[in-house]
């Protein structure tokens, strides 16, 4: 596995690629891309990093695992390729942005927009085989990603934490609350979304907290 990774990203966590649990999660992916369709493509993998430098990330958010179907995934969690219809958790974060902000519906479900003015779109496993959610998950890309959130938490203050859901809420129970701002709410799924994402309005308030830190707001 190439690791493709923005500079400032690759020098904080060059110790882990050196791990047991990395050079078999590496073995693995490698197999997995070898026997069966995976996404995203291989270049992709980190593109979460590649469009958001360490010093410049302001919003966190924490997804599960990449979509599992065609001309989705592309290593941002939640965003899919420009062409391909909006997936229903997607359809709610845009919904609850309109809410929140005003904002008419984006016709492109593609975040590298997002990325690019440094919200880090984190996925806690990067690769999953084709129409098998989770199927990538316990091979070690959730102790790789937990280093992520580590080392933001240990360099970084004044971050926004956006951690939709249970599982996104644990994978980022050891983050500072006093040195950062983490909002927490149901996921944005359609099992889920009316009991809590809906109305959340994380996108006002985290702006409200950038701006207030003299940092500007988030283009949502």
């Amino acid at each position: 596995m190439d690791v493709k990774m923005e500079p400032s990203w690759k020098t904080r966590l060059a110790g882990e690629f050196e791990k047991d649990y990395f050079v078999k999660l590496t073995d693995f992916v490698r197999q997995e891309y070898r026997q069966a369709t995976v996404y995203p493509s291989g270049p992709n993998i980190f593109n979460a990093f590649a469009h958001c430098p360490f010093d410049r990330v302001k919003v966190v958010i924490i997804g599960q695992d990449p979509y599992h179907e065609p001309g989705q995934a592309h290593g941002l969690c939640f965003s899919v390729q420009d062409g391909t219809p909006f997936p229903p958790s997607l359809q709610n974060i845009f919904k609850e942005i309109t809410d929140d902000l005003g904002r008419p519906r984006p016709t492109s479900g593609d975040l590298t927009r997002w990325a690019d003015q440094g919200v880090l779109l984190l996925n806690a496993t990067l690769t999953v085989r084709a129409h098998r959610a989770g199927s990538h998950q316990g091979h070690g890309w959730e102790t790789f990603t937990d280093a992520v959130i580590r080392c933001l938490n240990a360099e970084r203050q004044h971050l926004v934490y956006m951690l939709w859901g249970a599982y996104a809420q644990k994978k980022g129970a050891s983050i500072d609350t006093s040195r950062n701002l983490v909002l927490t709410s149901p996921h944005p799924s359609p099992l889920s979304a009316h009991r809590g994402f809906f109305g959340n309005r994380h996108f006002s308030r985290a702006n409200d907290y950038l701006v207030a830190l003299g940092e500007s707001p988030i283009d949502w």
